[in-house]
């Protein structure tokens, strides 16, 4: 006699706490539509699209370096006097080329910027959709670019509005604030300081990354679950962050740190804080649904057990008549053929 199956550590846990049976539907969702895969794309087009922006970077500071030759001055200074007098000759050429193709690196890295940028929204919209279980019906080419666009500047608005916000927030702008206002500053104040700095990149963070859950995907979403979300990852967020600060500050002591630690946490970074995302996309997409093992299911029909019974009558009087005419045809038939073969002897 078999034993009946007993539940799991996870089955059980997953029956007592209805959010960690929410979290691991979200980690199937996310699996299940390739949330990793997705993200590690995601960091590729992130990083891809950095070089061009930084490229309009350098043009928008040679614009301002060329209408400032007396800030121009001072930096050639500065070079030489830090660097010896032939690789500072060499960086000074380096930086008056650049300022004098401002205008031709700007409008090359701007082309640029904007394909990268475009390529960058369309993966990110279509992974966000995918967490979504979102259909994608095919709108043309030419529509998908111009709504890409729309949402490409929009998500770099709440970007821009977000790392302002962070920037004012941090405690070096802060302690710089009272100095202005002529306030004393404490030492017990800098911990204090740290906290709201803290509270209010989360706040930021949450900010931004409820707008990317919910106004991204190709199709609407619930706006209720995208804060939620957008909570969850940005706490997410925060905490990877702490992290990674304690990462460069220990990978940067040693020389070969130095030179690839900042290039593999660039890629780390992008590639968990879209993970982050993703999976908080899907843990909105899974909020509404139920867990098969609670859905009731209908017993089947009762069964109706109905006997057939068939009388057997035997053969009809036209059914006879004709078996006693193939008879007899068959018994003539037999007896020519005996008579037949008899003669031939």
């Amino acid at each position: 006699m078999s034993k009946p199956d007993t539940p799991g550590v996870l089955d059980e846990l997953r029956a007592e706490h209805g959010w960690f049976d929410h979290v691991m539907r979200a980690f199937a969702r996310f699996g299940e539509r390739k949330g990793s895969f997705y993200a590690a794309g995601l960091a590729y087009h992130t990083i891809f699209a950095l070089f061009p922006l930084l490229m309009v970077g350098f043009a928008v500071g040679g614009i301002a370096l060329s209408r400032r030759p007396q800030l121009l001055s001072t930096i050639d200074a500065r070079i030489r006097s830090s660097v010896s007098a032939e690789l500072g000759q060499q960086l000074v050429d380096v930086v008056n080329s650049a300022i004098a193709a401002r205008i031709s690196v700007g409008a090359i890295g701007m082309v640029t910027a904007i394909w990268a940028g475009l390529g960058w929204m369309w993966h990110l919209r279509e992974a966000l959709s995918e967490m979504w279980a979102h259909p994608v019906a095919p709108t043309g080419y030419v529509r998908t670019k111009l709504s890409d666009l729309v949402a490409m500047v929009g998500t770099f608005a709440v970007i821009a509005a977000t790392i302002a916000l962070t920037a004012l927030a941090h405690a070096r702008p802060m302690a710089a604030v009272l100095r202005w206002l002529e306030i004393p500053q404490f030492s017990v104040l800098d911990p204090i300081f740290r906290g709201v700095s803290v509270l209010v990149s989360v706040l930021v963070s949450w900010l931004l990354f409820t707008w990317m859950i919910a106004r991204l995907p190709r199709q609407s979403v619930d706006w209720v679950t995208s804060l939620r979300a957008g909570l969850m990852a940005a706490v997410g967020f925060e905490l990877f962050k702490q992290l990674g600060a304690i990462y460069l500050v220990t990978v940067l002591r040693s020389p070969a740190g130095a030179a690839f630690g900042p290039v593999l946490g660039l890629m780390v970074f992008w590639f968990v804080t879209a993970w982050l995302i993703l999976f908080a996309s899907a843990w909105a997409a899974t909020a509404s649904d139920e867990d098969p093992r609670a859905k009731s299911v209908e017993p089947p029909a009762p069964a109706i057990i109905a006997p057939r019974i068939q009388v057997d009558e035997g053969l009809s009087q036209r059914q006879a008549l004709t078996a006693m005419g193939v008879g007899a045809i068959g018994a003539l038939a037999v007896s020519r053929f005996a008579r037949l073969h008899g003669r031939s002897r």
